[in-house]
């Protein structure tokens, strides 16, 4: 299997889909610190929103296969600039998280919008609560190159 770091937004997601992918009961605990897992890396989002902690995410970055770029649905911003998964000599994906919680599909599709700006060659639409999409990014992280 593929190791991910999933990378977003505070509140975007990522621990719960971590859960999620690891079979685990879902259970709300703020991510402190770079939380490793045997084929996930949790990220805090604050690494995300502050660029001084990119460095952090670019090193982190080594230890893993793939990285996931997570923004979850509603979102009132652009949690990635375009581009920014370049920084990343990895493989990188986008997670639409959320989506149970969408108005409407033009939601979803501005999510998808800006991780495929961001630099993802491949969105997946999940909802961690819901368990819609997880069996698709397993595929994903245990599929042979």
């Amino acid at each position: 299997m593929k190791k991910i770091m999933l990378v977003g937004a505070v509140g975007t997601g990522k621990t719960t889909l971590t859960q999620r992918l690891q079979g685990n009961d879902i259970s709300y605990h703020k991510t402190q610190a770079i939380q490793f897992g045997d084929n996930i890396i949790d990220t805090p989002g604050e690494f995300t929103q502050r660029r001084q902690y990119y460095s952090a995410l670019q090193v982190t970055a080594t230890e893993a296969d793939v990285i996931g770029l997570l923004q979850s649905v509603g979102e009132s911003f652009d949690t990635f600039p375009p581009g920014f998964s370049t920084m990343f000599p990895k493989p990188t994906i986008g997670i639409v998280t959320k989506i149970d919680l969408a108005e409407s599909e033009e939601e979803i599709e501005k999510a998808e919008h800006t991780l495929l700006a961001a630099g993802a060659t491949k969105v997946f639409r999940v909802s961690s609560v819901a368990n819609d999409g997880i069996e698709a990014v397993l595929d994903y992280l245990t599929e042979e190159e």
